[in-house]
């Protein structure tokens, strides 16, 4: 998509953190699942669903040979488990790294035996015990073996006992006591303090020793790779810091099934010039996320489209530690006066598409357990936006601007890019605002200045997204709403909320967890910092015959299998 992503691994940030955010939803650039170009595409373009549409084929039924190409490149920090981690991050490190588990489009849990080849789960006293046992072929390219020590070095770099690593997310990691060796160096064993049903989002993928340190883990892999601390069908052939383009090849070093393409390719165009690329045949899959760009990718021969759910979701962003928002009214006046189906309008022009209003930062309508906790907090109403202004003292002035103790009521939308759609999604947020009495002056910013957007917080008021990587949102919970957690970037929150937050986390049966964690995401909403607004389709114009990439929503199909059908 336009915007780019910005969270955990297992929620990458997406607005703006990567102008191919709503590329494919697969960590391997692609995405897939049961179904086909045809009927699911059709279905998925007039409402949101759990349909796939990848042109699922088996390993066997994938040619030898060929080249995948794409638009895309590498972000300013590539180790996903980082902070500044983004959905660019999961994608470049899934083609030269381990991808040990997956999920089918549904979530259930999928192991890869090239790395994991038993996995066994237990629980005594009320303590879950999971047992890995790794591959005896497994190592990593530099020759390091993949034992237990990589499980325990990912653990002990994400568990928050050592403030110097920029974490992405310690939920989970911070619940296990230890991780140790088991029968032999081969066998890891994890140990939980209670039970955590989601554990297996923890350890999709894992980093090598070296990689683990504070200072690798922070700094290695800031615009440049690291190929030797990888593993995988595919090894890094060119990293071109200049042109930002990438190249993969096979790994002579891989002891599993070999990967069927010879090279896959990301070429760093912006969104506006993939579209002509693949037009001119020089790319084989583009995100077609608007009306225009869908009517282009239809028009290009040998082309299809590929269309389903989407597990994305972008939204509105207060900054608390701006002057004027840190006053929980004005946040809230502001939220009010949002028309959240005419910013929705905007976005999916022209693609005969419609879905729910997103009532959830971490479940979406099509799971189980979903609430709407959006509309049990919050209206469009701009009279009562009108209304609680006045109680906070705000005046209007003669061109309508609110003012008080002589400062007016101005605030900033930090723009990334110059997408058409994004500048009219502006206009309109701008004109909301104005019928409230509130100024909005839009800051254009470039693209690539997204990481430093959010992680400097520069910006009032900012639309993002996330993509979810797996299907246990449940557990971000507090990447969203915990006051002492980076990945908030609206800084909201209190410490008794950060307590109910952090409890859902030790509730052991899903079901309970989700219930649970309803009721408090209500609590954390009327904070009004944080607005959902729209998640959109998934669909992209893919050269016939390109099997297993399109709309996949959790699948994440592994790199060996991609390439073209026979």
């Amino acid at each position: 998509m336009r915007r780019k992503l910005a969270l955990p691994l297992a929620l990458v940030a997406a607005v703006t953190v990567a102008a191919t955010a709503c590329s494919s939803s697969s960590s391997s650039g692609g995405s897939s699942s049961a179904g086909g170009a045809g009927q699911n595409a059709k279905n998925a373009a007039k409402v949101a669903s759990s349909v796939t549409d990848y042109n699922p084929q088996p390993y066997d039924n994938v040619k030898d040979g060929g080249t995948y190409t794409t638009a895309g490149t590498f972000d300013e920090q590539g180790n996903p488990f980082n902070v500044n981690g983004t959905l660019n991050s999961v994608r470049i490190w899934s083609w030269y790294n381990a991808d040990a588990i997956t999920y089918s489009p549904t979530g259930e849990v999928q192991y890869n035996p090239d790395y994991y080849s038993d996995v066994k789960v237990s629980v005594e006293g009320g303590d879950q015990k999971v047992v890995i046992t790794l591959n005896p072929k497994a190592v990593f390219n530099d020759g390091t073996p993949i034992d237990w020590r990589a499980i325990e070095a990912t653990w002990k770099a994400n568990n928050g006992s050592n403030k110097d690593y920029a974490a992405n997310s310690t939920d989970g990691y911070d619940r296990i006591t230890s991780v140790t060796r088991g029968a032999d160096d081969k066998q890891a064993v994890i140990a939980f303090k209670g039970v955590n049903p989601s554990w297996s989002a923890l350890f999709t993928t894992f980093l090598h020793p070296e990689a683990a340190t504070v200072d690798n883990f922070n700094k290695a892999y800031v615009k440049t790779a690291h190929p030797e601390w990888g593993t995988g069908p595919y090894t890094v052939g060119t990293w071109d810091a200049h042109s930002g383009n990438i190249t993969f090849v096979r790994n002579p070093n891989w002891w599993g099934r070999k990967g069927k393409l010879d090279k896959r390719v990301y070429v760093n165009l912006e969104s506006g010039a993939s579209i002509n690329a693949f037009k001119n045949g020089e790319l084989d899959y583009t995100s077609a996320v608007d009306a225009e760009n869908l009517k282009q990718v239809k028009a290009v021969k040998d082309a299809e489209i590929r269309s389903g759910g989407s597990p994305f979701e972008y939204s509105l962003y207060l900054n608390t530690k701006s002057p004027l928002l840190g006053d929980l009214q004005v946040r809230k006046a502001v939220q009010e006066s949002i028309d959240r189906p005419q910013i929705a309008k905007i976005q999916f022009q022209g693609l005969d598409y419609t879905e729910p209003l997103p009532g959830s930062a971490v479940l979406f309508s099509f799971q189980q357990g979903y609430q709407d906790n959006v509309a049990a907090v919050l209206k469009y109403a701009p009279d009562e936006a009108r209304k609680t202004l006045d109680a906070a003292g705000w005046t209007p002035g003669p061109d309508g601007i609110r003012t008080k103790d002589g400062k007016q009521l101005a605030l900033g939308y930090t723009l990334l890019g110059d997408d058409p759609i994004e500048k009219a999604t502006a206009s309109a947020l701008t004109a909301m605002l104005k019928s409230v009495g509130v100024k909005l002056d839009i800051n254009k910013v470039s693209s690539n200045d997204f990481s430093k957007v959010l992680s400097e917080r520069r910006f009032d008021l900012f639309i993002s997204g996330n993509r979810s990587t797996d299907p246990f949102g449940a557990r971000n919970l507090c990447d969203f709403y915990c006051s002492d957690r980076d990945s908030n970037i609206t800084g909201a929150g209190t410490p008794e909320l950060d307590q109910e937050i952090r409890a859902t986390g030790q509730i052991a049966d899903l079901g309970q967890q989700i219930e649970a964690v309803n009721k408090v995401e209500q609590k954390a909403l009327q904070q009004y910092a944080f607005l959902p607004l729209y998640s959109g389709p998934s669909t992209y114009g893919i050269k016939k015959g390109l099997a297993n990439v399109g709309a996949t929503i959790f699948y994440s199909p592994l790199p060996e299998t991609i390439g073209w059908q026979k």
